[in-house]
């Protein structure tokens, strides 16, 4: 009787140790987090650095579904934007939505970003872009739940004019009063919100602003606007645009014969050197692009030696993705690091201080990030802009560079605490937009 007793006992046991494990099996595959990813992966904004965002991003995703996160298996769904702000809406709605995500992260034209952003804040889902940059995506919104690590588009217009008017009478020989200044852009938020800072800018070194004017990014046919150009006569122009608007902005000024002594770029397309060098041959030297630094620009020895490591990882994975590639493209970079912030910091807090990966865990983490400078891979800190603030949900800490292409190479030429090199202004004599 007693052995019948101590065997039931101990099958009554396994069971109990069974089911138990069956339930802790199964809790510990609910113990993840699904992350939707949304880039252009075809359409114009695909090569314009749209793709070369999203293998940043991926590397990274990658990276941590190998490790999980706090206990937590990472899961990434991605979605093809295919270059159109409605396709990009539809998309992220569709992964909240049907495949259940937990959240959003990517984005990389601010035509997407705004209405994207507003969306889903309306459905109180947590967002986390990784690039597009116009101000028009969080001024005066009051968002909650979206956040983005990535500079705004005023600093990028804002920090070339900076970079001209501590040149203007070094380098071409001017008094500010007597620079002429072009500011032209595509239409759309990302252009108008760099061209604002750019006019910022100009009016605050004093510049004269010969032009100015707005273009669709689509369109077929530059040449008016080239032929406006001209007329103008501006020593420097300041350009945002895509690609392949820049091609055709840039092949159609040669024909026409169109001469400066600088052209500023403004991300997006001029983040791609690959791209312009394609489009433009040996044209494409001298320019200048603003943006976050590359990663492989950065200043490591200011940077947390943590970073180090992570930053060799992502060159050796990207150059396995893209063998031969002249210059690794800062899009590469920008991407992989806004998409580690998340992973690294916010993510890790959301579920030891708030118990999880719901939207609030997740907004109430991304609040509590303080990267000092020098704490992430783009060189610059982290702390957004609060609630009840102009512009909460965007990073206060983030700024861009000035660098310039020069026998196919990138360097940093701005600001002096960054600077690689000395800038080569205006455009050397014998070079095809040459006004020497």
């Amino acid at each position: 009787m007693r052995l019948r007793m101590a065997v039931r006992l101990v099958r009554g046991l396994l069971v109990t140790i069974a089911a138990t494990g069956l339930m802790a099996s199964a809790w510990a595959e609910d113990k993840k987090i699904k992350i939707g990813v949304v880039f252009d992966l075809t359409g114009p904004l695909a090569g314009g650095g749209s793709e070369l965002n999203y293998v940043g991003a991926k590397i990274i995703l990658d990276h941590f579904a190998k490790t999980g996160v706090e206990g937590y298996k990472i899961e990434a769904v991605y979605a093809d934007a295919q270059s159109k702000p409605d396709i990009a809406i539809n998309e992220s709605v569709r992964l909240l939505e049907q495949e259940k995500v937990d959240m959003v992260l990517g984005f990389f034209s601010s035509a997407q970003c705004v209405p994207v952003a507003a969306r889903v804040e309306q459905l109180k889902k947590f967002m986390w872009m990784t690039t597009c940059i116009s101000s028009a995506v969080f001024n005066e919104k009051g968002y909650k739940y979206v956040f983005r690590p990535q500079a705004s588009g005023d600093q990028f217009g804002m920090m070339t004019m900076d970079f001209i008017a501590q040149n203007t009478k070094a380098k071409f020989d001017k008094e500010p009063k007597d620079l002429r200044v072009a500011i032209i852009h595509e239409d759309g938020a990302y252009g108008v919100d760099v061209s604002r800072g750019n006019e910022v800018g100009a009016k605050k070194a004093g510049f004269n602003v010969v032009m100015k004017e707005g273009y669709s990014a689509t369109a077929p046919d530059l040449s008016a606007l080239v032929t406006k150009l001209k007329r103008a006569k501006p020593d420097v122009i300041f350009h945002t645009g895509y690609n392949p608007d820049i091609t055709l902005l840039l092949r159609q000024a040669r024909e026409q014969g169109l001469k400066f002594g600088a052209l500023m770029g403004h991300g997006a397309g001029y983040g791609v050197y690959e791209k312009l060098k394609e489009g433009m041959g040996a044209d494409a030297a001298y320019i200048f692009n603003t943006d976050p630094i590359s990663i492989w620009l950065a200043n490591q020895k200011t940077m947390d030696p943590k970073l180090s490591p992570v930053i060799k990882m992502v060159g050796e994975e990207f150059d396995k993705i893209r063998p031969g590639v002249a210059i690794r493209s800062a899009h590469v970079g920008i991407g992989a690091s806004n998409t580690f912030v998340f992973m690294s910091d916010v993510l890790p807090r959301a579920i030891k201080k708030y118990g999880g990966v719901d939207p609030d865990a997740l907004r109430k983490a991304a609040l509590d990030t303080d990267i000092p400078e020098g704490g992430t891979m783009l060189g610059f800190g982290v702390k957004f802009y609060g609630e009840g603030t102009p512009m909460a949900g965007q990073n206060e800490r983030s700024f861009p560079v000035v660098i310039q292409y020069i026998d196919d190479k990138s360097s940093v030429v701005w600001p002096k605490s960054q600077a690689q090199r000395e800038a080569v202004l205006p455009l050397p004599k014998g070079t095809t937009y040459s006004n020497q």
